[in-house]
């Protein structure tokens, strides 16, 4: 572990002067490039910096307790080597978990769906509150959201609704929300009080960039029409809307939101981006992992992950076997303890596969 840190350390500072080199500073693509490595490799080398001066610490510590024949002086080499060896332990522990294969999206903006499944307009509702729930998750984050996509019930609900999610960091805590959330509650229509249980499901996919996944003009059919409102009222004589269909895996993207054609035609092909590479990645892990039922909390599509029970006041999470038993806390933004949980959960998993050497 110590002359693989050692080597990230030797790159980070071979970094540092390639960014001051006055040809590469001509260079704005390689600053760019070089910047955003040496920024992914410096916690990192702080942490290690830090490790290896304690270490020093230690060393003069426990030469001094061998050497002095003080007792005063003695006693407090002591008190010293149990301080530092207890540092430098966590410290090394942070170094652990630093070196872990990183998901390559954990750092990207994140494009959220979230649709009615089971449970109509219940289920149409629930989509209306995840939404609030997520907004306020965000803004407590200091991210920004914008809407892309919706389609609105009338009764105060959604179909559906697709946002950005943007800032540092978004998809490393927001993936563990993909799969199939359950609200467990008596809808206001219900004259006998009877419970209804109804799903929703969600979506969350990093942005790619566009050089993390090509389309290929042949690979796509697009169609336009008129952006429209609320109870299907065309709120544009433009054929602004645009739906797109990758004709090789079916998918297909609508977007609205914008205000010119050009602008939805970009957003619906990132969109597009992001879902491809999406279905590739998980691809990829089911290769790897050969049995799904060992991964926990990427969000396979069809899993129920979480049970928001309104007359128990509790929501819990069916990955980690987590609650809370204060929902309205829950409904505004307060998910940190499943989050944690399960990113506590996903770090274990990668060290109980191979750790670090």
């Amino acid at each position: 572990m110590l002359e693989r840190l050692a080597g990230i350390e030797e790159r980070y500072d071979e970094l540092e002067r390639l960014m001051g080199d006055p040809d590469v500073m001509m260079d704005y693509s390689k600053v760019t490039e070089y910047s955003k490595e040496r920024s992914s490799l410096e916690e990192i080398v702080q942490q290690y910096r830090e490790y290896k001066s304690q270490m020093q610490q230690l060393e003069d510590a426990k030469q001094m307790l061998n050497e002095e024949s003080d007792a005063e002086l003695s006693a407090m080499a002591k008190e010293e080597i149990n301080s530092l060896t207890t540092s430098t332990e966590a410290l090394q522990d942070t170094l652990v978990k630093l070196l872990l294969p990183k998901d390559p999206r954990d750092d990207k903006n994140v494009i959220f769906e979230i649709r009615a499944g089971a449970g109509g307009d219940e289920a149409g509702l629930f989509v209306a509150d995840l939404f609030r729930m997520y907004s306020y998750f965000a803004q407590n984050q200091g991210w920004k959201i914008e809407v892309i996509d919706q389609s609105e019930t009338g009764v105060g609900g959604m179909k559906f609704i697709t946002f950005d999610v943007k800032g540092k960091g978004a998809y490393s805590r927001l993936k563990f929300e993909s799969g199939v959330h359950r609200v467990q509650r008596v809808p206001e229509t219900e004259a006998q009080g009877r419970i209804h249980t109804s799903t929703v499901t969600v979506a969350v996919l990093a942005e790619v960039d566009e050089i993390d996944v090509q389309l290929r003009p042949e690979d796509l059919h697009e169609e336009f029409t008129r952006a429209s409102g609320a109870g299907g009222q065309h709120v544009q004589k433009n054929s602004t809307a645009v739906r797109v269909v990758h004709i090789p895996t079916g998918l297909v993207v609508e977007v609205q939101d914008e205000r010119s054609q050009l602008q939805n035609r970009l957003r619906a092909k990132q969109i597009l981006a992001s879902r491809l590479y999406d279905l590739e990645m998980e691809k990829q892990k089911a290769e790897q992992e050969g049995d799904r039922r060992s991964q926990v909390g990427t969000g396979d599509r069809s899993e129920k992950i979480r049970t928001y029970n309104y007359p128990q006041n509790r929501v819990t999470d069916h990955r980690v076997n987590v609650s809370s038993y204060n929902l309205p806390a829950v409904m505004v933004g307060d998910i940190d303890l499943f989050i944690d949980e399960l990113a506590t959960r996903e770090m274990a998993d990668k060290l109980a596969a191979g750790g670090v050497e």
